[in-house]
């Protein structure tokens, strides 16, 4: 039998990157300060985990300017998308092999 715990994404372990692609999962597109006020944190707290998100390919970027102010809009690239599915189906495998 294999662990359930080996399935998780390591990425995603982290709450605000689960927490991310989790508003990505239902939206089809958040801005940086929205997603700042949702979570509660720090422009340089989200920022962090956003490079993370880049990095793994996770989400798409899409900066442009509203008026004169800079906007930055993220969304969830199907990689992203098949990795929360994974991570949350692992979740629920590891609740289902704990309930006995």
């Amino acid at each position: 039998m294999s662990n359930p715990f080996s399935k998780l994404d390591k990425v995603l372990e982290h709450s605000v990157r689960l927490q991310v692609l989790s508003i990505l999962v239902v939206n089809e597109s958040y801005d940086f300060n929205s997603l700042k006020e949702t979570l509660e944190l720090s422009d340089g707290n989200l920022a962090t985990h956003i490079k993370v998100l880049e990095k793994e390919k996770y989400i798409l970027i899409n900066k442009s300017f509203i008026g004169k102010k800079p906007n930055t809009r993220y969304r969830l690239s199907e990689k992203g998308k098949q990795a929360f599915k994974k991570h949350i189906d692992a979740l629920e495998a590891i609740i289902k092999s704990q309930k006995q």
